[in-house]
């Protein structure tokens, strides 16, 4: 007699194909995209630690608070001079930032500028923050660098807009690719696969759109950390089990089955 198939050996649908049946061809580009994807994530993941790790004083870990002063502003102090005592600590001799820090508390005097703090922003900023890229703030000249030195009220709402546009196209396109290589892992229940395939895409909606919330609302801090995790998550189940599966695993016996004419595919 037959068994009943269970969640392990369920028929396969006609049209699913395992890694073990695609060509070497396929797999090798498969494997090459994975190493790319695998290699910017993680360069992705460095630059936003560096980004926004050290808002809140502590440049060693990304935390709520830091969240919250990177999309809605610390309130107290300002742009430059966060930076400044956070992700830009690392970048100025100590007298210098102390000095900086000083100017932007006693008024941001533009004779001062022009004599001490101008000379700095040449020697040590003008390579990043020249104004040539649109997602570093520019310090070129005194009426730019006054914009960083005015109370900090966090990300500019425009400047949301453009990188939000930059993030939903990029992403999509990312876990769309990541997706399509792992629909040909063998995972059960199938539930659980399409989960893990379409998880990235709302964990991307959520973290974006609490951008905008937090600022009304800070609590939404913790929504932008719990999207990006699942990002995270997603992203590295997808990237390991499509590698595994496809070069070190064998073949499943459901997928040996078919092969050898056994059962018989199902819509």
């Amino acid at each position: 007699m037959n068994k009943e198939p269970g969640v392990e050996d369920a028929p396969l649908h006609r049209l699913y194909r395992h890694f073990s049946e695609l060509p070497y061809s396929l797999r090798v580009m498969y494997t090459a995209t994975l190493l790319i994807l695998g290699t910017a994530y993680l360069f992705a993941g460095i630059y936003l630690f560096h980004s926004y790790s050290g808002k809140d004083g502590n440049p060693n870990t990304l935390s709520y608070e830091d969240i919250v002063i990177a999309y809605s502003g610390s309130g107290k102090g300002s742009r430059l001079e966060g930076a400044l005592r956070g992700s830009m600590s690392a970048m100025l001799p100590r007298d210098e930032l102390n000095s900086l820090v000083s100017w932007v508390q006693e008024g941001s005097e533009r004779a001062r500028y022009e004599k001490q703090i101008k000379p700095m922003f040449d020697g040590r900023c003008m390579a990043c923050h020249d104004g040539s890229n649109p997602h570093l703030p520019n310090l070129n000249g005194y009426d730019n660098v006054r914009k960083v030195t005015e109370r900090d009220t966090g990300t500019a709402l425009f400047t949301l807009v453009r990188v939000s546009h930059i993030h939903f196209f990029g992403l999509t396109f990312v876990f769309f690719i990541l997706g399509s290589i792992f629909s040909h892992a063998y995972v059960r229940p199938v539930w659980f696969k399409c989960t893990v395939i379409g998880s990235p895409f709302v964990a991307v909606t959520l973290d974006i759109g609490s951008w905008y919330f937090t600022k009304l609302y800070h609590p939404f801090a913790w929504a932008v950390m719990i999207g990006g995790g699942l990002m995270g998550l997603s992203f590295t189940y997808m990237w390991v089990v499509s590698m595994y599966q496809m070069w070190f695993s064998r073949a499943p016996s459901v997928v040996v089955d078919r092969r050898s004419g056994e059962t018989t595919d199902v819509g």
